[in-house]
């Protein structure tokens, strides 16, 4: 809608997760490092976690290419909320098994690890990303703990990420899943952005959307755009596409401090941060009536 009016070539803050505009926080850059150098070096089980919105998702996007590109084989669970035969079922598709769906749980065990085994001898590395970890039963993270003990005498056949929200931590403190939790040899957590990563990540996606210079938010918009998202990556997107929306509706050229403003009062999910704000909007707005309400008299 906007594109056009402020020389982009396309949307900036999409919430889609698209790994063209992965912006090398160096904390998301640090999570991404882990990864690749502990799947390097054949660890078994691996975990990130990170608030709603934090940017896990597209962590596991852009470690999915990587590895893709390094000829790994790789199969990505988006919504792990399955049971253990639905969680067998999606590996298998995901390794091009074909099995019906009625044959018992070891017979489909045998099945994936004949794939595993024929990917091992082709010098294969294999990877099962789950996202949205938090939210596996407890049979499958039982389930999920039976399929890494798949091996052969010098190297696992399966490695395992899970990502997640805090409360996979959580989960993981049960002691009926004490055995899954002690095969977790690498973890990091995400944190949201801070002031100077919010501004770099605001003019990184602009930059890459086609936008010259790094004028199209005011510097007063980005202190009110940090302040509103609290740092974290996907209130940026929604409240910089409705702050950008409101200055396109006014023909502006820029972004100020004002269509950030109205944008982070229409926000839901700035709620909690968005009463601070009123009252300080208050405050001011009391400071200046003296002034005005004497003028008149």
């Amino acid at each position: 809608m906007y594109e056009r009016h402020f020389g982009l070539n396309a949307s900036p803050f999409s919430l889609t997760p698209d790994t063209d505009y992965y912006f090398s926080y160096s904390d998301h850059q640090e999570a991404l490092n882990v990864l690749l150098v502990a799947l390097r070096m054949g660890e078994g089980f691996l975990k990130i976690t990170g608030e709603v919105g934090t940017g896990k998702t597209l962590i596991c996007r852009k470690l999915l290419n990587t590895l893709a590109d390094e000829g790994m084989v790789t199969a990505y669970i988006p919504n792990p909320y399955l049971t253990p035969s639905a969680l067998r079922h999606s590996l298998a598709e995901e390794l091009g098994v074909d099995y019906p769906l009625n044959i018992g749980g070891h017979r489909a065990l045998q099945r994936i690890y004949g794939r595993l085994m024929a990917l091992k001898a082709e010098g294969r590395q294999v990877v099962l990303l789950l996202d949205e970890a938090q939210a596996l039963p407890e049979e499958t993270l039982e389930a999920i703990r039976l399929l890494t003990n798949l091996e052969t005498e010098k190297s696992k056949l399966l490695q395992v990420v899970l990502f997640g929200q805090p409360e996979l931590d959580r989960h993981l403190e049960r002691p009926s899943v004490r055995q899954l939790r002690q095969r977790i040899t690498f973890s990091h957590a995400i944190h949201p952005l801070n002031r100077e990563g919010c501004r770099g990540y605001v003019r990184h996606r602009t930059r890459i959307a086609g936008h010259n210079g790094d004028t199209l938010f005011s510097d007063q918009a980005l202190e009110w755009l940090c302040r509103g998202s609290r740092g974290i990556p996907r209130l940026i997107n929604i409240l910089a596409h409705k702050s950008l929306l409101a200055a396109y509706g006014e023909g502006r050229p820029q972004v100020d401090k004002g269509h950030v403003r109205r944008a982070i009062a229409d926000t839901e999910g700035v709620s909690r941060q968005r009463n601070g704000l009123m009252r300080l909007w208050q405050s001011l707005f009391n400071r200046q009536t003296p002034v005005v309400v004497r003028g008149r008299g």
